[in-house]
């Protein structure tokens, strides 16, 4: 079986923002958004990232779509730079990485027709005739699900589910290899959602596209993602392929988080995890293990260092001492619940 090639690679990614709330200091206080995360992505894979709201997930995004840049480390897509091009380098890898927004509303000019909504990074990149892209925003349209005489509507003429579709046609307009999905659905309505994600689903098998796909919805992630990484205040915590870590979580955190997928069998009694505590700030974040003030099987290493992606099995990483060679026997026999 021929191996995938990586196409996109991220290496000790880092994105501080200042806090500029403190007055009348010399220092700033910094916001660890993305505090060295190292991640890949293969061809044709369709990669999750999970946690809570404020952990750095959409930060992730933004970097990889070079909207802003790094404190440090590097994000290399085929095997070239992103943050070392320059000029009309910039431009021209521009059109390889698209994104589909959250809101299908505010991300939609609402004084703007379908046509001009969808046409218009074609006319930036400058392909095709006004004929040629008229062709091809009308294809695009039927392979979204749209009728072309829609392409003459406004935006506020469509429904929530409608209007995504338009943001998708936008998004793969120009054919990218990598599509950074950030919360696609999360605005919808619940019986939309399985459309626009099936919807995703086929044009990833028709286009051969790939996807950062980014979402708190572990149903969704079960459903759509081939690998899952899961962040916790700017870190990832764990990463895996889908059926390992849905079949055996090993972070405490990422326990914690799959304890709380609903389970439509009643008979079924999963054991939910609580969490004490609140989310630390990402301004001081706790020393040692960013989780060890809420995890229920911390000790005192935890408080003082901070733990590597240890690697196990099948290319499982879990950043947890509980999974370290000089972690004490007694504390890894009862850690796996």
């Amino acid at each position: 079986m021929e191996e995938k090639r990586t196409i996109l690679q991220a290496d000790n990614l880092k994105k501080y923002f200042s806090d500029d709330r403190v007055l009348f200091t010399r220092t700033s206080n910094k916001v660890k958004a993305v505090d060295t995360i190292s991640f890949t992505i293969q061809e044709g894979e369709i990669f999750g990232l999970v946690g809570e709201s404020g952990c750095g997930k959409t930060t992730v995004a933004r970097l990889v779509l070079r909207l802003i840049n790094p404190t440090d480390g590097s994000v290399q897509f085929e095997n070239v730079d992103l943050f070392a091009l320059r000029g009309q380098s910039s431009r021209s890898q521009r059109k390889h990485i698209q994104m589909i927004f959250q809101d299908p509303y505010s991300s939609l000019n609402p004084r703007w027709k379908v046509r001009q909504i969808i046409e218009e990074p074609l006319i930036a990149h400058k392909i095709g005739t006004k004929q040629e892209r008229k062709q091809m925003v009308d294809e695009m349209l039927v392979k979204v699900g749209l009728p072309i005489e829609t392409a003459n509507r406004y935006p506020h003429e469509f429904s929530g589910g409608q209007r995504q579709r338009i943001g998708i046609a936008r998004a793969l307009i120009l054919h990218p290899k990598l599509v950074v999905c950030d919360e696609p659905i999360s605005a919808l309505d619940v019986s939309i959602q399985a459309q626009i994600i099936n919807l995703l689903k086929d044009l990833q098998s028709e286009f051969g596209l790939t996807y950062l796909f980014i979402t708190h919805d572990l149903r969704i992630v079960h459903y759509l993602c081939d690998k899952v990484a899961v962040m916790y205040l700017g870190k990832i915590v764990e990463l895996a392929d889908k059926k390992t870590i849905f079949n055996q979580p090993l972070h405490p955190y990422t326990k914690a988080l799959f304890s709380a997928i609903p389970c439509p069998d009643p008979k079924n009694k999963r054991k939910r995890i609580i969490l004490e505590g609140d989310v630390p700030s990402p301004i001081s974040p706790p020393s040692g293990c960013r989780f060890h003030e809420r995890c229920p099987q911390v000790f005192e290493r935890c408080s003082l260092e901070e733990p590597p992606l240890y690697q196990l099995q099948n290319n499982h990483l879990c950043a947890c001492f509980l999974y370290s060679e000089t972690q004490p026997p007694s504390v890894k026999e009862g850690s796996h619940g």
